[in-house]
């Protein structure tokens, strides 16, 4: 005898979202990248690559936290 998993609506009304965030967002977030073909994701990700805005590096996982809150800090 299996627990009925929660409708998404359930889901989706107990997070906590972000400044900014909504359900709303988030499923035109989802849908956007639902609907994207693998070569449009490719070239998503290669555009991420060659912006000169950003770096991107390898993190060790334990340090992803101390990271996250410096990103949290400069955008304060």
């Amino acid at each position: 005898m299996g627990v009925t998993p929660p409708a998404e609506e359930e889901i989706v009304s107990e997070r906590n979202y972000p400044p900014g965030w909504d359900a709303e967002r988030v499923r035109e977030v989802l849908e956007r990248y639902e609907k994207q073909t693998d070569d449009e994701a490719m070239a998503e990700d290669e555009a991420a690559y060659e912006d000169p805005r950003h770096a991107m590096m390898s993190v060790p996982i334990e340090l992803v936290p101390v990271v996250r809150e410096l990103i949290v800090r400069h955008h304060a």
